[in-house]
């Protein structure tokens, strides 16, 4: 009922320049919010940026200034235009979305994932 695919993920020199995207498949519910999250080896996952149902965005302070999300709930698509690429943003990224029933329950649902790699 829930599909979320993500492309755009590589390796990429220190300075650098990627972007990502995420388009969500919703069937039976409405979308939330669409997000980033990204997990290092041996770190805890943490959120990278968010965007909300109006447009709504957050970010995590390691890459505010650095990352744009970018997209929309109402289009299913978000991207992250990630700046300045440092190697600890090395990690797979993962999106995520909230999404409401028609009950009014929450649920959240995560893509696969893809890696980036930054080098020095």
């Amino acid at each position: 009922q829930v599909q979320l695919v993500e492309s755009g993920g590589g390796l990429v020199q220190s300075g650098g320049s990627l972007r990502l995207s995420c388009a969500a498949s919703v069937r039976s519910f409405s979308l939330k919010d669409m997000s980033w999250y990204r997990q290092a080896p041996g770190k805890k996952r943490e959120l990278v940026a968010q965007v909300i149902s109006g447009g709504g965005t957050k970010y995590g302070d390691s890459v505010k200034g650095r990352f744009t999300i970018s997209g929309d709930i109402v289009n299913n698509t978000v991207y992250l235009q990630m700046n300045s690429l440092k190697p600890e943003d090395t990690a797979v990224y993962l999106c995520y979305c909230g999404v409401v029933g028609s009950s009014g329950n929450e649920y959240g649902y995560w893509g696969q994932g893809t890696q980036v790699t930054v080098t020095s």
